[in-house]
This record gives structure tokens, C-alpha cells and sequence, in this order.
């Protein structure tokens, strides 16, 4: 509900003084500071303690006790609307009233406290910078300007949330975005209706073209660097104020599996270990539930000395190997969940521990066979492969419905599993964008930086 107070600045220090009390009643960090000047003149500063520079306020008031003309000390902005002067203070500037003056004089001496520049977590690298962004924009747009210092790269400011007010950027580089793809971002973004505006991850569900698809169709990033050669080969960021990732767009399936270094490396190494990232994919996804397929359904196909010796193992288990293996990739998933919320200290160990111990015990109590340890462990790993934590998620919850076909429908089950998700990938587009792009529709740079990476003296030979 909008709070009831007046439209214009009064001229009067004590009638605006009374409607800010009343506006910010229990807000205790609000501090309203009247001075008396020598001319028993008022002056009232408004502002934030926590997000005012100390020193410079003090200044601030020593010359307002020596001149009333406080215009003229410093160069203010000067504002009469009365929503400014509240939007104003909320953001952390000083507003000044002078008595007798219809208006008020917007400082601007914000300083937040905020954490310093740090190596991103989720994204480390072994070669190439080494800096994150952190939750403050203005920081973070730093980071971006200094890598790409050019007129063409636009910042575009918004805001949203009608309690949060909370700004974002729109970043992009004229002459590298499509006019047409700014437009649809500008269209979406303005339409977003909400109260509160937390972090990047409410702007990705408002805008992202199809909400209830488990794969992320806008991919999100905590270094500077990644979101650098996104904008410089035509696509559009957005920044958040109080978010350390930023949001790429459009993203396409392939981008998931580029990391951080790829663009560091050497390209024939790089162009391997792309390959090897697609392979564990395809592991993480349909190990589990080919396995169990193959031993129901098709024991043919396995190679006899194979087929015997998990039969040996599978002696005196007492479940399915469907259910089987449906516990074991739970109690995995619940460990590698658990190693996530506790202490840095103690999760990685508990995880790699707990994997240990409950699968050991369990094949000794005879519930498990020692191959299924062996299936999900080789899952999990292969899980691991991944560069972007956004995209594994989808592939880690695939995992168990493929499961389920194949332990029900055998090798059949799973190519009808996999058929409906390339039906959902190839139909699936991010902000006009094909999903599979430029593998499926194929396009002409196929192998340019796909599936592999070509040398960059050989792509810049071929633009000339």
C-alpha cells in the first residue's frame, strides 16, 4: 500500500520533518538530524547511518553551521517531488531541507559495506583471471567496463519490485546484439510485475521462455570474464544489485558444457576434453538405466563371462535390481545433498566417507551387489563433469524416471525416454533461439566453438 504523503517538497523544515516521522515510523535506522544555524534558521538531514560516509557527513554539517547557502558548498542535485526524497533515503543517500526552500538537496554519499573481490567459488579455473563478482553493481559493472572498454557496450538500468526496488543492468554491445533480441528482452523485463526482486534467479523465472522445462534456458555466471565474450559474440547480460551472477542470454544447450578455462587452454585439449564432457553426459543420464535394462530384459547382450559374474553377486539380494539401484542413486543423491548444506569443512568428507562406509556395509549385509555400488558410483562421478551446476540438475532428475521405464520396458523403455527428452530439446527455444542451435537446425559453425573449439588464428584467417 502506498503511504500517504504529500506530492511536492514544503518549504516548510518542520511540516516535512513531520511527514517523514510519519512515513518511517518504526524505522529505526532512519536518523533525522535537525541542526539550528545562527540565523535560528532549520536544517534537517535525512539519511541512513549505515550507508553514509561518516567523514563526509560530518563535513556536510560543519558547513552547514558556517552558511545557509549549502547549494553552493557542493554541487547537489536537487529534487521537490516527495516520493523522490523517500526513494531517495531508502537508497542510502543524505537528503537536506533548508527552511524556507520549496526543495530539497540530494547527497549522494552512500557507502555500503560489501565483500571484496574474490575468486568465484562455483567456477574456479586453473588458467585465466581469477576474480567473481561480488553483490554490489556498481562493483560489478566495473568489472565488465574494464575488460571491454568501448562506447558501444550500453548499460541499461531498470528497476523492479514494488517493496525491494531493487535495480538491475541490461548489458549488451550495440553492434554485436540483434535489435530484435533487445527489444523482446526490454519487452519481458518491463513486464515484470512483482514485491520483491532478491537475487538474478526472480528474473530468470519471469522472463525464460518456458518455465516448467527442467532444462535452464538462461544460463547464469559469477565471472566477469565469461560474461565479457558472451556480450562480445552478441548476446545480452543482465546484472542484478545484490546478486554475485549474472544472467546470459539466449543460452543454448552447448554453452552449459563450456567452462571457465576453455577459452584459455590450448584448442586441441580443449576440443578432447569437450568431447569427454558429452560422454559423461551420456553416462550420468543412462548408465543406471541401461544397466539394470540389459541384466532384466536383455541378458543376451552382455558378454557371458560378464552375465556370470553378476549373477554370482546378485546371490541372496533380496530386491529387484531396478529397486536396487533406485535406492542406492537416493542414498547418493541424499549424500551428496547433505555434503552441500553442512560446513566446508566436514561435507566433502562426510560425503566421500558416508558413500564408503553405507556402500560397503550394505554389500556385507548382502541388500546390495557389489556392480550397483560400481554403476552408481560411476554415475556420480560422471555427474561431477559438468561446468554448469544449472544444467547437471536436469540430467541428475532424468536419471531416475529412465530408470524406472528400463527396469519396466527394458532397452525399449529407455530409447521411448530418450526419444521425449530430444523431442522436448529440439522444440525448446530461448529467446527465439533453437535450443540445440547449431546442431540441430545444423548451421555453418558447427565445429567453430560447439562441440569443439578451433584455433583462434584460424577463425580470425577465416573471418578475413
Amino acid at each position: 500500500m502506498e503511504p500517504n504523503f504529500p506530492v511536492d517538497v514544503n518549504e516548510s523544515v518542520t511540516i516535512n520533518h513531520d511527514a517523514l516521522r510519519h512515513i518511517f515510523d518504526n524505522c529505526a535506522d532512519i536518523v533525522f538530524r535537525p541542526l539550528k544555524l545562527t540565523d535560528q534558521s532549520e536544517v534537517l538531514l535525512v539519511y541512513i547511518e549505515e550507508f553514509t560516509d561518516s567523514t563526509r557527513l560530518e563535513q556536510i554539517i560543519s558547513a552547514c553551521m558556517i552558511s545557509r547557502d549549502v547549494d553552493r558548498l557542493m554541487q547537489y542535485q536537487i529534487i521537490t517531488r516527495f516520493s523522490e526524497v523517500i526513494a531517495n533515503v531508502l537508497k542510502g543517500c543524505t537528503v537536506i531541507f533548508i527552511d524556507g526552500k520549496p526543495c530539497a538537496y540530494l547527497a549522494e554519499m552512500t557507502v555500503y559495506k560489501q565483500r571484496a573481490i574474490s575468486e568465484p567459488t562455483n567456477e574456479a579455473s586453473i588458467r585465466g583471471p581469477r576474480e567473481g563478482f561480488t553483490e554490489d553493481l556498481k562493483t560489478n559493472l566495473s568489472l565488465i567496463r574494464r575488460k571491454i572498454s568501448h562506447p558501444s557496450l550500453k548499460f541499461e538500468m531498470h528497476q523492479a519490485g514494488e517493496l525491494t526496488n531493487t535495480d538491475f543492468v541490461m548489458a549488451y554491445i550495440e553492434e554485436k546484439a540483434k535489435p530484435e533480441l533487445l527489444q523482446e528482452v526490454r519487452n519481458r523485463l518491463q513486464s515484470i510485475r512483482t514485491n520483491q526482486l532478491m537475487d538474478s534467479s526472480y528474473i530468470e523465472e519471469y522472463i525464460e521462455d518456458k518455465t516448467f522445462s527442467l532444462f535452464p534456458q538462461i544460463q547464469n555466471t559469477e565471472r566477469p570474464d565469461t560474461v565479457s565474450s558472451s556480450l562480445l559474440s552478441g548476446r545480452v547480460a543482465i546484472i542484478v544489485d545484490g546478486s554475485p551472477n549474472a544472467l546470459l542470454l539466449p543460452m543454448t544447450f552447448w554453452s552449459g558444457f563450456q567452462a571457465a578455462e576453455d577459452h584459455y587452454e590450448r584448442f586441441i585439449y580443449v576440443s578432447a576434453v569437450r568431447i569427454l564432457r558429452i560422454i559423461f553426459v551420456i553416462l550420468s543420464c543412462l548408465l543406471p538405466s541401461v544397466y539394470v535394462a540389459l541384466t532384466t530384459f536383455h541378458p543376451q547382450m552382455i558378454p557371458l563371462a560378464v552375465m556370470l559374474s553378476i549373477s554370482a553377486s546378485r546371490e541372496g539380494i533380496p530386491f529387484p535390481t531396478v529397486i536396487e539401484t533406485l535406492l542406492m542413486e537416493l542414498m547418493f543423491e541424499g549424500l551428496r545433498e547433505a555434503g552441500l548444506r553442512l560446513p566446508k569443512a566436514i561435507g566433502s568428507a562426510v560425503s566421500i566417507v558416508g558413500a564408503l562406509v553405507i556402500g560397503e556395509a550394505a554389500v556385507q549385509a548382502g541388500f546390495i551387489s557389489a556392480p550397483i555400488v560400481m554403476i552408481v558410483a560411476g554415475t556420480g562421478i560422471a555427474s561431477f563433469a559438468f561446468p554448469s551446476y544449472s544444467l547437471a540438475l536436469p540430467f541428475r532428475m532424468l536419471r531416475f524416471p529412465l530408470l524406472i521405464v528400463g527396469g519396466f520396458l527394458g532397452l525399449y523403455g529407455v530409447a521411448i525416454g530418450v526419444i521425449f527428452i530430444m523431442i522436448h530439446l529440439v522444440t525448446l527455444k530461448s529467446f527465439g533461439v533453437p535450443y540445440l542451435k547449431p546442431v540441430a537446425p545444423i548451421g555453418k559453425n558447427i565445429w567453430k566453438d560447439t562441440l569443439i573449439r578451433l584455433n583462434k588464428r584460424y577463425v580470425s584467417a577465416q573471418r578475413k
